[in-house]
């Protein structure tokens, strides 16, 4: 059953996005933007703090703790997740997984020592991939900001033996660009490891996500949940304190990244015959 995920960015106590990870934009409020997704369908939230690794420490905890509340849908959480005691203190909070990233480069047996702590269902390697003039693919941290020198196939590899138990593969390239999930990469990534795969960086029309849903068992999105949505919560008072509005109102931005709902994707979904959990 393939599953279909809302991807929030936050940074303080915003959601942001932007284009291949970088010049993020204010958007409102990730609690309110969670229960929408929530109450619209959405299987399961990831929430990244994108400035985790700036100040290395995660700072998600009230935010998860808020959303909690009201979701009852599995949470994951990533950025700044480093030891035994930021795990646990996500999990804490309500998280249902995490994501690895800079940790897991940096020291790649804590995948093992920390699935053999909260079960490998628990640890997700978070994947930052920039494909490269030689056409190979390379892990990057920090947001996409910090070249490894990891060779993306290899470095799934390593971390499927070490017990990682989910990929979630983010293109850098197609990030927030709307121009289609890099269908090449995810066939490489799902010939290389076993462990479920999520995919996200450039949703754009239903037939890629279509597409790529045959090389991955779920698919996360960002922009263009976020830019449909803005239009349904724009007009609360508590989505309005920060950020350029006067943009975001304009139909310039629409009119570059392809909205769509979470309903409308099922609905294609289910009349192309894939499985998914259904809207309740």
């Amino acid at each position: 059953m393939k599953r279909i995920i809302a991807r929030l960015d936050i940074k303080g106590p915003n959601l942001v996005k932007g284009i291949h990870l970088e010049g993020l934009r204010v958007l409102g409020s990730p609690e309110k933007f969670a229960k929408f997704y929530y109450d619209s369908g959405a299987d399961e939230i990831i929430f990244q703090d994108v400035v985790a690794s700036l100040y290395e420490r995660n700072s998600l905890h009230k935010i998860i703790s808020n959303t909690v509340k009201d979701i009852f849908i599995p949470i994951t959480v990533g950025g700044g997740l480093r030891n035994f005691e930021d795990i646990q203190s996500a999990l804490r909070a309500g998280a249902d997984k995490v994501t690895l990233n800079t940790a897991a480069v940096r020291k790649p047996k804590i995948i093992n020592e920390l699935s053999q702590k909260f079960g490998s269902s628990t640890i997700a390697l978070a994947l930052e991939v920039i494909k490269k003039s030689n056409g190979k693919y390379y892990a990057f941290v920090d947001n996409g900001r910090e070249e490894t020198g990891l060779e993306a196939v290899q470095w799934v590899k390593k971390a499927e033996e070490l017990g990682v138990g989910e990929i979630l593969i983010t293109s850098v390239d197609r990030d927030g660009t709307s121009e289609g999930y890099d269908l090449e990469l995810l066939e490489k990534i799902r010939e290389s490891v076993n462990v479920p795969l999520i995919a996200h960086g450039g949703a754009s029309d239903f037939e890629n996500i279509k597409d790529a849903l045959g090389y991955v068992d779920a698919i996360a999105i960002a922009s263009a949940f976020h830019y449909g949505s803005y239009k349904n919560l724009n007009n609360e008072e508590s989505q309005r304190k920060e950020g350029n509005f006067s943009f975001l109102d304009s139909k310039n931005i629409f009119n570059k990244v392809r909205t769509f709902s979470i309903r409308e994707l099922k609905e294609y979904l289910n009349d192309n015959n894939i499985s998914h959990r259904p809207i309740e």
